[in-house]
């Protein structure tokens, strides 16, 4: 079923030379996205796709995608293929119950161009709906899979900004979320929130979830929630997500706890879990403090990446949670 996958979705081809760009760079074809930049190191590989939005379409160890792609991309460019895919390895800026529309951000064109051995910048148009122009860099390590994105917020307008960094990555579903807890910083009386939706949105302070436990001075996601929304005010900088492959997708990411979170909640950290039925993804979402950005000023977050290799829980079993935490505090660098 996985060779199928990638044999199918990521069937990439060569267009260019290695010899015209850097080390570990290669152009290459995905689904109907040409021109491609593709990162990779012996194990690792990452590609990006600058045609829509400024995303990673492939974030894998040893073959295997951590990030899920709609089949349905494969269509794009084509009558009636999708315009704005929900899908793969997406970043955004926030808030996101103030912020404007953006299509310009989310769905327009960007261009891409190496920088480096492993290295390749992703830069946007400007978006007079924000007043912003985003650029993302993407570094993989030589020997890891370590990819460090910053995205850079760029102020294109005549007043200042206040634009927050908000990462929306599609990872795979059916894995278990692991959040450590900050009780120092603990705002939330069980460590999360939870977002309904209905006729009038709302906001649980005390949400009650089979799929959301705490053990020690952990939070597990287990598996979709009941409402898929939910929002932590963990200041761990970083979290787990255990995928039934054995890997972990580590995010470790600067969250200083006297900052201003501007989402509604404060939330620092925000996983997205619908059933698979609805969408086959569980969205992993670091949110950065505020920022203010003058007229001509920048302002930048980096996430680090990194695919661990940790086994899943059979059933009737646990993940060992201190041993994940011990393996992140010795890998994640």
């Amino acid at each position: 079923m996985r060779t199928t996958y990638l044999s199918v979705l990521l069937s990439l081809v060569v267009t260019a030379s290695a010899a015209e760009l850097p080390e570990g760079v290669r152009r290459v074809k995905v689904l109907n996205y040409a021109d491609c930049f593709e990162l990779s190191n012996a194990e690792t590989r990452v590609t990006l796709c600058h045609q829509v939005g400024g995303r990673v379409l492939e974030y894998s160890w040893k073959g295997i995608n951590a990030l899920y792609l709609d089949p349905a991309e494969a269509k794009w460019g084509t009558p009636g293929g999708p315009r704005a895919p929900d899908s793969a390895g997406r970043f955004d800026i926030g808030p996101e119950y103030l912020i404007p529309r953006r299509d310009k951000l989310w769905s327009g064109a960007w261009q891409a161009e190496a920088i480096g051995p492993r290295a390749a910048r992703l830069t946007s148009q400007a978006d007079e709906a924000t007043g912003v122009q985003l650029i993302r860099e993407f570094r993989l390590d030589a020997r890891s899979t370590h990819l460090a994105c910053t995205q850079i917020i760029r102020n294109v307008s005549k007043e200042t900004k206040r634009w927050a960094h908000w990462s929306r990555t599609f990872a795979v579903h059916g894995g278990i979320g692991v959040v450590p807890l900050t009780p120092e910083t603990q705002r939330f009386p069980n460590g999360y929130v939870m977002y309904e939706f209905a006729e009038e949105s709302s906001i649980l302070l005390t949400p009650k979830d089979p799929n959301v436990r705490r053990r020690g001075n952990f939070l597990e996601v287990l598996g979709p929630t009941r409402q898929p929304k939910l929002g932590f005010d963990s200041n761990a900088g970083w979290f787990a997500y255990v995928m039934p492959h054995h890997q972990a997708f580590v995010k470790r990411y600067p969250s200083p706890p006297d900052s201003v979170y501007p989402e509604i909640a404060g939330l620092t950290l925000c996983f997205y879990y619908p059933k698979a039925a609805q969408l086959p993804v569980c969205e992993l979402e670091p949110h950065g403090p505020r920022n203010n950005i003058p007229p001509g000023g920048f302002a930048s977050f980096t996430e680090d990446w990194y695919l661990l290799t940790h086994p899943f829980p059979a059933p009737g079993t646990e993940i060992d949670l201190e041993k994940l935490a011990a393996q992140v505090a010795r890998e994640v660098r």
